[in-house]
Formats: C-alpha cells, structure tokens, sequence
C-alpha cells in the first residue's frame, strides 16, 4: 500500500479561450445475499440471432444468455439489460429474454454502456454511435448528429442529476441537446473544456462533479458549479505525475465516505482529495492487469483482472490477508469479467467471456437462459 500527497493540477479554460480535445478466504462478512438458485426453463427467448458456424459447429454456445456481455443495466421498471458483443442488447424481464438486434432497427450488434433517462428512455453505446430507446422505437446517432467520434467507449454513457446526457468515446466527450434534437438539428456537441481523450468511464460524484477516466491520460475532474467565481470550468487532471500508475484509469467509482476509487495497470487508488493511496498485488490483490472496479452498497470492492476477480474489505485494516479474498476459474468465475453491476435487490452480475454470473456469497455460477436466475 503505497501513498502520494499532492497538489492538484487544475487547468481552467474560458468559454472563449484555448480548448483541446476501466480462491478461496474468508467472504462471510458483507457477503451479498444468498439466491435461490430456481431454473427457468419456461423462459420466452424472442428474437435470438442464430450463431454463426464455423466446420458445422457454433462459435459459441447457444445456450448461453450471450458470449460476451459489456455492459449491464436495471431500467427504472425492473428489467435487466445486457450489452452484448455480437448479438445486440438484451433484455430480461422474468418472463421473457428478448434479443434487439437487426430486425428492430437496432442496427448495432455491439453494445458497450447502457443507461436510462430521466423520461425513461434508454440510451445504449455502440460501436456505430447511440441508440435510443423509447419503449417501442430506436434512434440512432451519429455522425449527422454531431458525434464526429461514433465509437462509444464502455461505462460512457452518463445521465446527471441535471438530466445532462453524456457520452464518451475513443476521441473525446460529447453532450446531448434535447432541444436541438427537437428542431432536427445536430444535437451532440463535443465538450471542449476536455482534451480529446480516449474515455474509459464517466461518472458523477456525491457533490455533482463529473469525472472521467482516461486510458492513457488518467482522470479528469469537472467541476460545473464554478463557472460564476471563475469565469470559465475548472478542469483538474490526475495523472501519473501525482502517483496514478501509468496513466492508466480502466475503472472509476466513488464510496460512502466520498472517497474516489481508480483502476490502474497494477493495481486500484484510492483518493480521498489529497491523498492517493496504492493497492497492488503486494497487498492481496489477485491477477494482472487490472481492469475494473465496482463498490457494493455494502461497500465492499470487487476488483477484475487478468486471470481473477478479487473481493476486498476495506474496513479490514491493513496488513491483512483476510481483507482479499481471491476468486479464479476454479471458484467458478470465467477469467475475463468484462462488466460488473448490482441490481436494486442487491444482487451482483458479471458479464464475463463465458456469459453472465450471478455469486451466491461463496462461489459464482453461470446464469444461460433458463438460468438459474
């Protein structure tokens, strides 16, 4: 555990001005609620895509809810979204699985981040732009819209509290205008206080500051209630200079305490406004190349990585084993979790490279379409 005290760097521009463009131990404490572990086989599957074949054999298993899922999402009525790679987005409401692909206009197979608006549409990033989704038709941006930069980066769509919508891609940030839309006029425009980085996650803090994590460029802070007192927005970067690893920010999140938690090569940091305090294998982290992060509402961490999933406490002081708890294949969770989210009963999801899992607060185990859900 190694800690870096700084001062920030802030970089302000005006609206005028210069602007440039992710086992076993001990897992009883917190653990998330036991499932009942019910099979589904009267579950609809609507709109499947058949799978490819190659040397007359599927290149994945169709049992399977999808190969790989990118992004997972709950709408405010309780249906559960998956973004796939290759079969769209699909949408799991108890009764039915439905697959939104092709044939419903969705015309992107794709599907990296997934949010909902304060109207109750849903916005999906893809790789050909954003969908969105009022309930009965899709619309897709683009280009024409504004979005010079169509591919959508995961965990990149953000809806504020102010309603703003988000979006971030390989080459920048970009915000929506509803009422330009409602003109038929471009109604994405990129946010130039921010230099044109390639976005690996969005979010907004307890205090309405957005952050954004870059790949290769850390993270950046924007403060949007300051613009009276300056005369323009306040930009902070943090980045390797200031300890973040090798500029290397794959995930974001925020805990009850207010302290921002960051995804490096090596590891996770923890921020707390001064301080940015390392976690690294050395610690008890499992894996290489560290690539997500997610805090329960318990506030219980997991992070991903090549080769594992970990599981810290960090209301365990430190030095101590029991603050780590490492999973691997064997624990039944496929290497390459890819998406991680916890539902409004509480429960946790992983979309992996082996489809979806669900953890039953000692192992994980795969979720195929007549479930066990």
């Amino acid at each position: 555990m190694t800690k870096y005290n700084f001062r920030n760097s802030i970089y302000i521009w005006l609206f005028a001005g210069l602007f440039m463009n992710s086992c076993h131990g001990q897992v009883e404490k917190n653990a998330p609620k036991q499932t009942t572990n019910v099979p589904q086989p009267g579950l609809e599957i609507i709109g499947r895509p058949q799978p490819k074949v190659v040397n007359s054999n599927p290149v994945w298993d169709p049992s399977l809810v999808s190969q790989y899922i990118r992004a997972i999402f709950q709408d405010s009525k309780g249906n559960l979204w998956f973004g796939t790679l290759g079969e769209g987005v699909v949408r799991y409401d108890v009764k039915t699985l439905t697959y939104f692909s092709n044939p419903n206009g969705f015309n992107s197979n794709t599907v990296y981040a997934i949010n909902e608006d304060k109207n109750g549409n849903l916005w999906f990033g893809t790789d050909q732009g954003v969908y969105k989704y009022d309930g009965k038709t899709f619309r897709n941006y683009n280009q024409k819209d504004g979005l010079s930069h169509i591919d959508i980066s995961r965990k990149s769509i953000l809806v504020d509290k102010s309603g703003t919508i988000w979006v971030g891609t390989h080459g920048g940030v970009f915000r929506y205008d509803p009422s330009a839309d409602s003109k038929g006029d471009q109604c994405f425009s990129l946010f130039q206080q921010l230099p044109p980085i390639n976005v690996a996650g969005i979010m907004e803090d307890k205090s309405g500051n957005i952050w954004f994590a870059s790949f290769e460029n850390g993270v950046f802070r924007y403060d949007p209630s300051d613009s009276i007192l300056t005369g323009g927005k306040t930009i902070t970067n943090i980045a390797e200079k200031e300890g973040l690893g090798g500029n290397y920010a794959g995930g974001i999140a925020q805990d009850k305490a207010g302290n921002m938690w960051f995804t490096m090569k090596n590891g996770i940091c923890k921020y707390d406004g001064k301080t940015l305090t390392e976690y690294t294998a050395k610690d008890g982290l499992g894996g290489t190349e560290f690539w997500g992060i997610y805090i329960e509402e318990s506030g219980i961490i997991w992070v991903t990585a090549r080769g594992s999933t970990t599981r810290f406490d960090p209301s365990v002081p430190l030095p101590n084993p029991k603050a780590f708890t490492v999973f691997t294949e064997k624990d039944g969770i496929n290497c390459c979790v890819q998406s991680m989210y916890q539902d409004k009963s509480g429960n946790m999801w992983w979309g992996a490279g082996a489809g979806l899992y669900r953890f039953d607060g000692k192992r994980f185990y795969q979720v195929k379409q007549n479930g066990p859900w």
